[in-house]
């Protein structure tokens, strides 16, 4: 681009109303994006999306990432945090040194004199790693070995959304890009057919305490919007607006997809706005999309035994266990980041119901996906994570004596997160929370640290992966973040 078009595109008044005459606005446009998913006539889609130059920073030990997200944040003490004095002081105040100056959502208020709850399941140590794991969770206990804990997760958000944002994009307010998009930015797309960042959204049947899915969870932020994930349904057409209306055949389409990416070229050299440029590449993207879409989603060749694996509601659109198959099969086809969230783990009076419903629905999959990984010689090179936006109180959320009632408050001062592959360290956990899971113990996590972990992982320094927005280069680590090199293989 003409350096003077770009210097009036970012300054000129004259032209941000022109574009918003006549051409619907950055704003309007970005959402008709999310609509038509868009892209430029013949380019593949490595070209699209190619990765910045000077990436990667040293050699990457992953080269995808599948995040399994759980909205609403799991119980650590009830999962995978074993702590013998919580039971001991069941029933019992907790001691205010524990608690004293710590905020706690409005809904726990001040925690002096809540009383301590006991694990709701017994705790067993697993594998040769003699790791503990709840009986909640039996799949991921016999994967115990491949699994990489961190005890010592910690955040600055005691709500969801913030919790959410600040874990996927650095930050508790929404607009900065997210986890996916910043890797979308920096490593570019490796998928010919499909975008390099995808989500699945996924709810328990039955659940009461579902959480939002905001479009923010996985946006571009301030990056041009072509970074940005690509939902997939959970019914009906995986991804809207694909196919060809009736009467147009690929051949028309093919050509009406010419002559509109000629027409926008025309407009970008014009108004220099970079969300023209990302219309033209989506468009392609979607036309390539019309045959890679059906053929992912095709189970017809999967072995019955790799169905099994995944657990009863594999064949189920929208389920948990099909969104980890199907995440599973975007990575083989080259899709960088794959993120599955599944609502319902915000479970502030009902541990003793929905918690088992929730453990029921994702246990299963999130195992088998990792030995489906493990087997086909992806987990190598495929991270894999599992955890919430923060933890919940090992105090009681309501009545002692209402057992069908209990329920733990949002907990961010120490949680629990799981990862596998990609070159963390298997069988092993790291950090400790104190002897009541309340507050970190040893070799704390913050959400910056974790993130500039991952980044590693994946071949980037942290502080180098920037963005200049308003006048400030910015980062998914904001001005924080040390990399856990413990963890790393």
């Amino acid at each position: 681009m003409n350096p003077f078009l770009a210097y009036q595109a970012a300054l000129s008044r004259r032209q941000f109303f022109s574009r918003s005459a006549t051409g619907i606005g950055t704003a309007a446009l970005a959402s008709l994006l999310h609509r038509d998913l868009g892209a430029a006539a013949g380019a593949p889609a490595a070209a699209q999306m190619p990765r910045l130059p000077d990436l990667p920073h040293h050699a990457p030990k992953a080269k995808r990432v599948i995040y399994l997200f759980q909205n609403g944040a799991p119980t650590h003490a009830d999962l995978f945090d074993y702590k013998p004095q919580l039971t001991a002081l069941h029933g019992k105040p907790v001691p205010d040194e524990y608690v004293a100056g710590k905020r706690f959502s409005t809904m726990t208020g001040v925690a002096t004199g809540k009383l301590l709850l006991a694990p709701v399941e017994p705790f067993q140590q697993h594998g040769k790693s003699g790791a503990w794991v709840s009986a909640f969770m039996p799949f991921t206990a016999s994967i115990a070995d491949d699994l990489c804990f961190i005890k010592s997760m910690h955040t600055e958000a005691v709500n969801h959304a913030p919790g959410i944002s600040f874990l996927l994009s650095g930050a508790q307010i929404p607009g900065r890009p997210t986890l996916g998009a910043w890797l979308s930015y920096g490593l570019g797309c490796e998928a010919d057919t499909l975008p390099s960042f995808t989500v699945m959204t996924s709810v328990s049947r039955g659940t009461s305490c579902g959480q939002i899915f905001y479009d923010f969870y996985w946006g571009s932020g301030f990056l041009p919007s072509k970074y940005q994930g690509v939902k997939f349904r959970g019914s009906g057409e995986p991804v809207l607006y694909l196919g060809n209306p009736e009467g147009v055949s690929p051949a028309v389409r093919r050509g009406i997809l010419d002559d509109l990416a000629q027409l926008n070229e025309i407009k970008l050299r014009e108004a220099g706005d970079p969300e023209i440029a990302t219309r033209i590449a989506q468009y392609e993207m979607a036309y390539r999309m019309q045959t890679s879409v059906p053929e992912l989603t095709d189970l017809s060749n999967e072995p019955q035994h790799v169905l099994d694996m995944y657990g009863p509601d594999v064949k189920q659109q929208g389920t948990f266990a099909y969104n980890c198959l199907m995440a599973r099969r975007l990575v083989e086809r080259g899709v960088r980041f794959v993120q599955l969230m599944h609502a319902g783990w915000d479970q502030h009076n009902s541990l003793n119901t929905e918690l088992y419903n929730q453990c029921r629905d994702t246990d299963q999959p999130s195992a088998a996906l990792v030995k489906d990984l493990k087997q086909r010689g992806l987990l190598d090179d495929t991270l894999v994570i599992w955890g919430g936006e923060f933890g919940r109180t090992p105090f009681l959320q309501g009545n002692l004596a209402d057992r069908k009632r209990w329920g733990r408050d949002h907990h961010p001062y120490a949680f629990t997160v799981w990862m596998a592959g990609g070159g963390v360290k298997p069988g092993i956990s790291y950090g400790e929370s104190d002897d009541l899971a309340m507050n970190v113990a040893k070799d704390p996590v913050h959400v910056h640290d974790f993130q500039a972990t991952l980044l590693h992982l994946l071949g980037i320094d942290h502080e180098k992966l920037t963005f200049k927005f308003q006048g400030r280069y910015f980062r998914l680590t904001d001005v924080h973040g040390e990399v856990v090199r413990a963890v790393l293989a």
